[in-house]
């Protein structure tokens, strides 16, 4: 429970300068908004082709993620191209984020510095200065006297976010909010927060891995399905623009249990090696252990093997694993994982040099997945002979595609084994 004094604020007007009349919706011109390239490929992918003047972009991400190195290496992009950039830090000392700022190479005249926390004199330093650029590390810091509470309580992050909006919408000026998060991965703070803004952007990553995720929750100029990869290092955070190899060692390619997938993220399309291990049990109930999908899918794709492929996998323990830490939400990894577990289950490894792709239904069919061709052209610019996925993707994407109609089939083909009498596979 939180208390919140409820005041009306003297003196600080209430609108954006929005149209005050009814207007037909035919009658109301179209207006283009300008982007900013900020020269962070990754960033400017998520973003939908660069900030767009007047946006005010909310980015969440752990503690020690890399969120403020991001912003700091955003802001010497961007003062490179000309914009001033106000940098509102509540979090640490000026003597720090210059620290910081020489280690990454991110030394600019054009990025100015305000260490403070007091909502009205960020807006003032803001609204006196040419600033076209504002960088608020944290929300959580800012406060306003207006209010009694707390800062970060849902009442000052809700006060100081609306005004913010307020004074960059009115002079164009583009923002980037750091948030906080909570234990469960949440943005801190009242859901309207994540409404008020224009986009949402999570940075993810694990803390004893390199490689850091940038996904969009919310974008209104913009697609929210692109995904950004970065790689920490001590010169700061690198764009990797070749996912693919990233996350690839050919060198594991022909181990049986080993599958090469090729799977979306929004338009871009990577490969990843997908994992399984298949062991007698050793306890009254089968072991299903999955890492870097939905652990929901896993039964219901072993349940697939066993009643439509008649493999017995009912005294097995089964562990699946996304090698590289990648985390898959795309359906074209079913194909991937069933023929990994079917590899280990029977000692034989996938043919070498085919990749897969294909969604698996309950009844053991293969199912069309989206943008086939892109993932084929990904997998051939690799290296790769072909890609293996659903009959109907295969048919119209052309050289090196392989289709097949039903799951065992493609079992039998891609394992260059046969289905015993009896329906047993060993």
């Amino acid at each position: 429970m939180v208390e919140e004094v409820i005041a009306k604020l003297p003196g600080k007007p209430l609108s954006h300068g929005l149209i005050s009349l009814p207007v037909p919706l035919t009658e109301i011109t179209e207006v283009s908004g300008e982007r900013l390239v900020t020269g962070i490929g990754e960033l400017d992918r998520v973003l939908g082709g660069g900030v767009l003047r007047g946006s005010v972009n909310l980015i969440g991400g752990e503690p020690g993620i890399g969120k403020s190195t991001l912003m700091l290496q955003l802001s010497s992009e961007l003062a490179r191209r000309g914009e001033k950039v106000l940098y509102a830090t509540g979090e640490e000392s000026p003597e720090q984020v210059a620290g910081r700022a020489r280690r990454i190479n991110s030394l600019q005249d054009n990025i100015i510095i305000l260490a403070a926390t007091d909502l009205d004199t960020v807006l003032n330093n803001l609204v006196n200065s040419d600033c076209t650029i504002v960088i608020i590390d944290s929300i959580q810091t800012l406060y306003s006297a207006d209010l009694s509470s707390a800062p970060g309580s849902v009442s000052q992050v809700r006060h100081c976010t609306a005004e913010l909006i307020r004074v960059c919408k009115a002079r164009r000026i583009s923002a980037f909010i750091v948030g906080h998060v909570t234990k469960t991965g949440s943005l801190a703070g009242p859901k309207v927060l994540e409404h008020l803004v224009d986009s949402v952007i999570y940075f993810e990553g694990e803390g004893d891995r390199l490689y850091r995720l940038l996904r969009a929750a919310k974008n209104r100029f913009g697609s929210t399905n692109e995904l950004g990869v970065f790689e920490m290092t001590k010169e700061g955070l690198k764009s990797i623009s070749e996912v693919s190899s990233y996350f690839l060692r050919r060198d594991d390619a022909c181990r049986a249990g080993t599958v090469i997938t090729a799977v979306m993220e929004g338009t871009r399309p990577f490969l990843v090696e997908v994992q399984a291990l298949t062991s007698t049990t050793r306890y009254g109930y089968p072991q299903r252990s999955v890492n870097g999908m939905d652990s929901r899918r896993l039964p219901m794709l072993l349940a697939v093997l066993e009643k439509r492929c008649g493999m017995d996998l009912g005294n097995q323990d089964v562990y699946v694993n996304v090698a590289g830490g990648a985390s898959l939400t795309d359906p074209g990894a079913d194909l991937g994982v069933c023929l990994a577990v079917a590899s280990s289950r029977l000692e034989k490894p996938v043919r070498e040099g085919i990749t897969v792709s294909s969604e698996i239904g309950l009844g053991g069919e293969l199912r069309p997945v989206t943008h086939f061709d892109l993932r084929l052209r990904e997998v051939l610019c690799l290296g790769f002979t072909g890609l293996a996925g659903a009959a109907e993707d295969a048919s119209n994407a052309g050289r090196g595609a392989e289709g097949f109609s039903n799951l065992i089939d493609s079992i039998g083909s891609l394992l260059s084994s046969r289905k015993e009498k009896g329906g047993d596979w060993l």
